[in-house]
């Protein structure tokens, strides 16, 4: 199995103030184990996300975060405060849910309007506050509307100006995003993340679509059986994911299990089960390096992987196969090798040539050794 490894330094060496943390949180369900010790710093107005695939514990963590589930073990604590016993209407944070939970008998105006008449505010402010909310996500002209009225995209707006009416620290976005269609899905994603720059609120997203998180997050927690397998930007963890899972589950790749076999200075020689010899170029510490013998999972992204002869003339990773597939995508082409190995790969070209490869000829495809990954077992 794979090491948990969790890359947060950015956070730990920041100044910057922090909105919501979890230390060592576990949350127990009858028995089952759904959250496992995790520890989380969100920072003021940061767009974080938090991404795994379905049961890994994410959904619990923002309900943790929300107060609607109460930590077994360890604390969760916004602004510095700790909410133990924090009931969930008296913490500042409100949230989002994918099926949107507007009162269908109420207009709009009535279900943004809704949280500040618990808190019993002035009739002018009622005003000012709703109407500011509506302004903002571009619904003033359907307030007096019901909910039934409404296209999907317009009551995922409506929600957002519930939850923003209040003036919360914290935005809790449960997959905000999954009941729409992907057009206005797409186009979501966009009011979303202007609305977010726009407001400053921190906002916190739970969600299974890496598209979505990739696209909108500052910061991503990759989840994975209750843990938290990597923090990091966008890029940290699509370039360099720390475990084969998080390799795998971000984006597409090609996995190969190995044992180091010799190393060069920073070059690993890594032999897999197969005969294959590949070459990674690390750019990890010395230290951190696996060391001989060490078993390893080799991680190269399809787009890194070129077909045809190497420019260079080398062998270094250069293989020869049988091109088996073949998928026309417009700006790129979806190709399938399979290797003298056995091994099948999976290679993203740019379409530049507007010719397609000959299905069943023989190719060979090749990739730098800095463009591959050797990851811990």
């Amino acid at each position: 199995m794979s090491q948990t490894v969790v890359q947060d330094r950015d956070a730990a060496q920041t100044d910057t103030k922090l909105d919501v943390e979890l230390r060592k949180v576990f949350k127990v369900f009858n028995g089952e184990t759904a959250v496992r010790g995790i520890d989380l710093t969100i920072r003021q107005g940061e767009f974080f996300s938090i991404l795994g695939p379905s049961g890994c514990g994410k959904t619990t963590t923002l309900r943790l975060i929300a107060g609607f589930e109460k930590p077994t073990g360890g604390e969760v604590l916004i602004r510095g405060k700790s909410m133990v016993n924090v009931p969930p209407y008296q913490r500042p944070v409100n949230t989002v849910f994918q099926s949107y939970a507007l009162f269908n008998h109420m207009t709009v105006w009535d279900n943004v309007a809704f949280g500040l008449r618990l808190k019993k505010c002035s009739k002018s402010e009622l005003q000012e506050r709703v109407g500011a909310a509506l302004q903002l996500v571009k619904m003033e002209a359907f307030a007096r509307r019901f909910p039934a009225q409404l296209s999907g995209g317009q009551q995922q707006r409506v929600a957002l100006a519930r939850a923003l009416v209040n003036r919360p620290t914290v935005v809790l976005l449960d997959e905000p995003l999954g009941a729409l269609d992907l057009k206005l899905r797409k186009e979501m994603q966009v009011e979303l993340s202007n609305l977010h720059q726009e407001l400053g609120v921190t906002f916190v997203m739970v969600t299974h679509d890496q598209e979505e998180a990739l696209s909108l997050s500052d910061r991503i927690a990759v989840m994975n059986g209750g843990r938290i397998e990597q923090i990091g930007s966008p890029s940290e963890i699509y370039e360099h994911p720390q475990t084969p899972f998080v390799a795998d589950f971000i984006g597409d790749t090609n996995l190969f299990q190995g044992r180091v076999g010799s190393i060069y200075g920073s070059t690993l020689q890594v032999i897999t089960p197969k005969g294959l010899e590949i070459l990674v170029k690390s750019q990890q510490a010395w230290a951190d390096l696996p060391s001989q013998s060490k078993d390893v999972v080799v991680s190269v992204r399809p787009e890194k992987i070129h077909i045809g002869a190497s420019e260079s003339g080398e062998s270094i990773n250069c293989y020869e196969g049988t091109l088996k597939h073949v998928m026309y995508l417009g700006t790129h082409v979806h190709c399938v090798v399979e290797l003298r190995s056995g091994d099948s790969l999976t290679v993203l070209q740019p379409n530049q040539s507007h010719r397609l490869p000959e299905l069943h000829s023989v190719v060979q495809v090749y990739w730098s050794a800095a463009d591959c990954l050797a990851l811990p077992v």
